[in-house]
């Protein structure tokens, strides 16, 4: 892995009219920045971040990587797979020490303290079994959506989902996620923007969908339980009490 070559220029102004809110607008030079000084390397850095839950958006460190690492240093669609790779690379290792967190640090924590957060043995138990049904589809088409791709491995972990085919899921569908925003940087260069103004809308689906399973969740385990009936209690209740 190589540093960015030298005729590569990354102007401090190079963001400089795009339609960029402020916070994102600082995350946007700090990627140019690692990529100024890392080169490939910082594909792999900033997609591991983002993959530990640190918010850095995919949507805008793959863009970048296909037009300041590929375009701009005219590497073809050659440099396009290598961008894929390298996010694919970085996703893996971030999402294993998501998982890692999860597996030995947040099941133990949630055994222990979970009745205190509202999360039971039972759902636990739940879980695991929705994991070993569904989770290897999980890990994979969670890695093709906004959102969820970052924060999936942490569950997954607490569900000690397989750990071998975790890896291989999490790499295959981060690097078609990876190579898809490469190829769109790659083609747009300078207007890198327009793909994640595209791209934006789709957040809120997803966020309000999170927030739903959220109030869900809080709703089931929060109710008052229902009084049940002890049996003939109803006919005792009807008739009055009972002539001695």
């Amino acid at each position: 892995m190589t540093h960015c070559p030298p005729y590569v220029t990354f102007g401090t102004n190079f963001v400089k009219g795009l339609p960029l809110a402020g916070l994102e607008h600082q995350v946007v030079e700090f990627i140019r920045d690692v990529y100024a000084a890392l080169g490939w390397p910082g594909i792999v850095a900033l997609m591991a971040l983002e993959s530990a839950n640190i918010p850095l958006p995919s949507e805008v460190i793959m863009p970048l990587s296909g037009w300041l690492l590929v375009r701009e240093a005219e590497l073809g669609w050659g440099g396009v797979l290598l961008a894929g790779f390298y996010g694919g690379l970085g996703c893996t290792l971030g999402s294993l020490a998501s998982y890692a967190l999860g597996a030995w640090g947040g099941r133990p924590f949630l055994i222990r303290y979970g009745k205190y957060l509202l999360v039971s043995h039972h759902d636990l138990d739940r879980a695991d079994r929705w994991f070993a049904r569904y989770g290897d589809l999980a890990v994979f088409l969670s890695r093709l959506l906004p959102v969820v791709r970052t924060f999936i491995s942490l569950p997954a972990g607490i569900s000690r989902v397989n750990l071998p085919r975790f890896i291989a899921y999490t790499f295959v569908g981060s690097f078609i996620w990876c190579l898809g925003l490469a190829t769109g940087g790659y083609y747009l260069g300078a207007n890198w923007e327009r793909l994640r103004a595209a791209m934006r809308p789709f957040d809120i689906p997803i966020l309000a969908a999170f927030a739903a399973l959220i109030i869900l969740y809080l709703y089931r385990h929060l109710r008052p339980p229902r009084a049940t009936q002890a049996p003939g209690e109803a006919h005792h209740l009807d008739h009055g009490k009972p002539e001695s």
